[in-house]
């Protein structure tokens, strides 16, 4: 378009703005020049905003105006803009995004201008401030006193709209004085306190800027959200402040603060920080953040209806606070612990919200749309007449300008897609906030019937235990917030335990009752219980399935959530895994290292829980379940070593390879070797990790940083933090138990060793029992080269010529040590009982076998040596003509039952020492295959 507008833009400005029309005719040549200078088509940047403000603000002189003068220039360019602004939108030349971050930058400059300009006159009459007791900076002198403005609300999410209050809180550090002639303020006239120093401060910012004047005014500041409300201090300090967010500090608060931001520069922003975040965002998952969404709805909903205010696009349903309300409820329960989504802006949220999987892509499709179309709505409606309102007009002539504007061809047009996006936020909202209230949509909980019925069904000592339970030190010392809380949740869960057979009832029982007290001292998980009835009826037969599963959730009560959002319903793939702990650990504070250790304790028992879970209530395969456990132990393992690996790279500098290069980030020359369950894709739920680790660095030369240590010390301290990551304990426990007994030479050998070096040793000073554990080794994580070298070293290793006699005794002499320290042979109790892996005919033996059959023959069929699991080790030796393939499908089915019962009794945290008569016939098959390729039994069965 041209630099000054056409009369057809003219013609769309006048039917899309009342007061925008009159002040373009009213005040042509101001308005023309200034549309000239700054087109239409053209955005505005932080330099031009902070250029037009000081331009409007000087005098003749190019000094700094009077008061008078001052106000007047800001006012006359606050209109300008807004003229601009409302034409810009209504002839589509601006997004909603850069619209809203102008007008929230122009009031961010305009309160930071305000409050230079009442400083100065302040301080001529006063003097500066200072805090009590006095904090004197390198010179001896005392440290000012400052006033921090905080945004709220849309201000504070840089989306203010057109025409817009501004919500704002001042607050200062503490109690002083001003005045003191030593502090260099000989010209201040009279001494006073800070906190009237503070206040005369703010209302003059206030002033500055709201004081309706011929001219008009430039915002509107709200400042009811301050403590305590209105008839409340203007301005608090931080102590004050951290004692009413501790005492008295309302839920719907919360909400508000979540956007707060602190709009100019001030020295103690990390301690006005360190108040506000903990009060709004909770370590845990903070379900308590529903009750107040209802209660905030509620409110609302009564205040529209009063004021027959339901054409409201901001507060009636399904107009933009309802959006907002989801976005913020989500942030509240889980922004504690998902540092991205500590986002203000609602869009931004939502897209955050989106990629961590807390909307679906529809809603978060249909929410993005409805919101985008309702801030344009409602731009278009504040436009008309310069008004703070979301109401929709009357007036049939505006009414039709409005459909208009927004494109549409006439107002029942309009209405149509306002009312189809209202119910796309309609919906998920009421979702929200009101499919917790009862576990069923049919049933409604009698309490005292259910609970009279439930003492009916319990056993005399499961009676005795609820009976102790609530007249319990623990239970009688509750806050009463927690009691409430309790009282809240009992209900739920006495209807759960009413449908689930009277056996199952009774075995959950004692479980769920060491759940509450657990959680009874941290109440927001009874939240939790309350807020997911549905998930919540599923808890009860969960605990009674899995003992397992119970102690997990009463020591790690975090791991609720994931529970009651039935995470378990489906498990990722690797690659889901390795996407979910990087999101994860997105959240972690840069040298955060407690929050990094937590946040891979956390990703490996929410995982391993869903898992666990999954197996019970899916019955899932053994080889998916193992599958899914052993790629969450490879997931920590690659995101701890590139964490590790970075963070030494940064103190100390790459280290080099053997060539002399600097190795790299994604060739680190450091290689992660998984032996045993995790090296033969077994992992059952509490399984060690047996590592090893080789690197091919050069051991000898210096890394290149500015604290260089050797090759060798940057390998150690790699392996030791890698270690220290995985098995240090944390509030959420550890990640793993780490064993590195099966590296060259054991506890006595080095913690990491070149691939030099291990090659040496498997060739040449490795025990045949070693060679076994090599069957079930592989390369896990780190530098692909590396990785090679030791699937290289392994196959050759492996088919190395050996004397089959030879490795029969070794083999047979390394089971029955095994046996007969684990086995149940030498337990006179234990007669007729079967230890299903350590017994004759066990896993074990079938294990060994699969070993024994790769040492044996992998030279003469280099195929064994391929994979480190025995199901494809036997599914291979079923292709030779060293073992009928039925025999070994029979081998693998049998692993496979073992494996499943070891992982079922896990759960149910029962001995894996059965039966035998259940067994016999599974047992003595194996037994045979055995005496048939190795021959060396030292005991029967």
């Amino acid at each position: 378009m041209s630099v000054l507008p056409t009369l057809k833009d003219i013609d769309v400005l006048q039917q899309a703005s009342q007061f925008g029309f009159q002040f373009w005719q009213n005040k042509p040549t101001i308005a023309k020049s200034f549309i000239k200078s700054y087109p239409l088509n053209q955005v505005l940047n932080d330099q031009i905003i902070k250029d037009l403000i000081q331009d409007y603000t000087l005098d003749d002189e190019c000094c700094v105006a009077d008061e008078m003068n001052v106000m007047k220039g800001l006012r006359i360019l606050r209109n300008l803009l807004m003229l601009r602004w409302i034409w810009q939108d209504a002839l589509g030349l601006i997004s909603l995004e850069q619209l809203t971050w102008e007008l929230s930058h122009f009031a961010d400059e305009c309160l930071i201008f305000a409050k230079s300009y009442a400083y100065q006159n302040l301080t001529n009459k006063y003097g500066e401030p200072y805090c009590y007791p006095y904090c004197y900076d390198t010179k001896n002198r005392p440290q000012k006193d400052d006033l921090a403005m905080i945004a709220m609300g849309k201000m504070g999410a840089e989306e203010l709209n057109l025409s817009s209050d501004i919500d704002l809180i001042f607050v200062h550090q503490g109690q002083g004085e001003t005045g003191f002639a030593s502090f260099n303020c000989e010209h201040a006239q009279k001494s006073i306190d800070t906190k009237k120093f503070m206040t005369k401060w703010a209302q003059k910012i206030i002033e500055l800027l709201d004081k309706p004047t011929q001219d008009g005014f430039v915002f509107r500041i709200d400042m009811r959200l301050r403590p305590w409300g209105e008839g409340s201090d203007l301005v608090i300090h931080l102590p004050a402040l951290e004692k009413y967010f501790a005492q008295h500090g309302r839920a719907w608060e919360r909400f508000a603060w979540l956007k707060a931001r602190i709009v100019n520069s001030i020295d103690f922003t990390d301690n006005l920080q360190a108040l506000i975040q903990p009060f709004v965002f909770r370590y845990y998952v903070d379900y308590s953040a529903f009750s107040a969404l209802r209660e905030m709805k509620l409110l609302i909903e009564n205040q529209v209806a009063q004021r027959q205010d339901s054409d409201n696009i901001k507060l009636g349903a399904g107009g933009i606070r309802d959006i907002e309300f989801i976005v913020q409820s989500f942030q509240l329960i889980y922004g504690g612990r998902v540092l991205a989504l500590k986002v203000k802006n609602c869009l931004k949220a939502l897209q955050k919200l989106h990629e961590f999987g807390y909307l679906d892509t529809q809603t978060y499709e249909n929410l993005v749309h409805a919101y985008r179309f309702l801030r344009r709505l409602e731009h278009g409606i504040q436009a008309i007449n310069d008004e703070q309102t979301q109401r929709l007009p009357t007036d049939p002539i505006w009414q039709q300008n409005l459909a208009h504007t927004l494109g549409f061809s006439d107002w029942a047009a309009l209405l149509t897609h306002l009312n189809q996006y209202r119910l796309m936020v309609k919906i998920p909202f009421d979702n929200l906030v009101t499919e917790r209230k009862h576990p069923s949509c049919v049933v409604e909980i009698k309490h005292d019937e259910n609970l009279d019925q439930l003492t009916q069904r319990l056993t005399y000592e499961n009676q005795q235990k609820l009976a102790n339970f609530w007249q319990s030190n623990l239970v009688k010392k509750l806050s009463d917030e927690a009691k409430k809380r309790l009282n809240t949740a009992y209900p739920l869960l006495v209807y759960a335990l009413l449908q689930v057979d009277t056996a199952v009832a009774n075995v959950a029982l004692p479980r769920l009752l060491n759940l509450l007290e657990s959680i009874n001292r941290r109440s927001i998980y009874l939240v939790m219980l309350s807020e997911n009835p549905h998930a919540t009826s599923k808890l009860i037969p969960m605990l009674a399935a899995s003992p397992w599963i119970a102690t997990e959730l009463a020591n790690h009560p975090v791991l609720l959530d994931s529970f009651l959002r039935e995470k378990y319903r489906y498990l990722p793939n690797k690659d889901e895994l390795r996407d979910i702990l990087r999101q994860q650990l997105l959240r972690v504070e840069p040298g955060d290292e407690e929050g990094l250790l937590n946040a891979f304790r956390f990703f490996k028992k929410t995982q391993v829980l869903a898992v666990a879970t999954s197996d019970i209530v899916a019955d899932r395969p053994i080889m998916k379940v193992s599958d899914s456990l052993t790629f969450i132990a490879e997931v920590v393992l690659e995101k701890a070593l590139k964490r590790a690996f970075d963070d030494l790279v940064k103190k100390h500098g790459y280290p080099l390879n053997k060539q002399g290069e600097p190795i790299n980030a994604k060739q680190n020359g450091f290689a992660v070797i998984g032996y045993g369950k995790l090296g033969g894709l077994e992992m059952s739920y509490s399984s060690d990790l047996d590592l090893v680790f080789l690197h091919d660095i050069d051991e000898q030369a210096m890394t290149i940083g500015n604290k260089p240590v050797s090759g060798m010390q940057f390998a150690s301290r790699l392996a030791q933090r890698l270690m220290n990551y995985l098995s240090t304990q944390t509030r959420d426990g550890r990640a793993y138990e780490v064993d590195m007994r099966l590296r060259p030479s054991g506890q006595a050998g080095m913690l990491v060793v070149s691939c030099h070096a291990y090659q040496m040793y498997q060739e040449q000073k490795a025990w045949v029992w070693e060679h076994q554990a090599l069957v079930r080794a592989r390369a896990i994580c780190g530098d692909k080269q590396v990785m090679a070298k030791f699937n290289d070293i392994r196959q050759k290793v492996l088919c190395m010529p050996r004397q089959l006699d030879a490795v029969r005794i070794d083999v047979g002499e390394m089971r029955h040590k095994m046996q007969d320290h684990l086995g149940t042979k030498n337990h006179a109790k234990q007669q007729g009982k079967f230890h299903l892996k350590q017994d004759t005919g066990g896993m074990v033996d079938i294990e060994f076998i699969a070993q024994f059959a790769v040492l044996a023959y992998a030279n003469a069929y280099p195929c064994l040596s391929v994979y480190s699991d025995n199901v494809r080790i036997f599914e291979v030796l079923g292709k030779t003509d060293l073992l009928d393939r039925s025999i070994c499908q029979r081998l693998i089915e049998c692993y496979l039952i073992l494996r499943a019962k070891t992982h079922t009794l896990a759960l149910a945290e029962q001995s894996v020492v059965v039966d035998e008569r259940d067994w016999h016939e599974l047992r003595t098959f194996v037994d045979k295959q055995w005496q048939t390729l190795i021959g060396q039994r030292f005991d029967k069965l």
